[in-house]
């Protein structure tokens, strides 16, 4: 439940920065579509390093041994 809620954010995310990207940075045609590219880019890029690690805690290739002497 938490990947999707969180995959559900980064998406809202992405679509208010490209928005502001739009609004923000009107220089034309070309000039957008670069913004646009390059804040897709970045909102995947983050997403997919959050997916790796929240991924990986979910099994863990080193078992923690714990010690009996306290």
């Amino acid at each position: 439940m938490g990947f999707l809620i969180t995959t559900l954010i980064f998406v809202v995310v992405g679509i208010i920065a490209s928005l502001c990207a739009r609004i923000c940075c009107n220089r034309g045609p070309s000039t957008n579509l670069l913004h646009l590219t390059l804040v897709i880019t970045a909102t995947v890029c983050c997403w997919m390093m959050w997916a790796i690690v929240y991924i990986a805690q979910m099994n863990p290739l080193i078992v923690p041994i714990l010690s009996e002497v306290e």
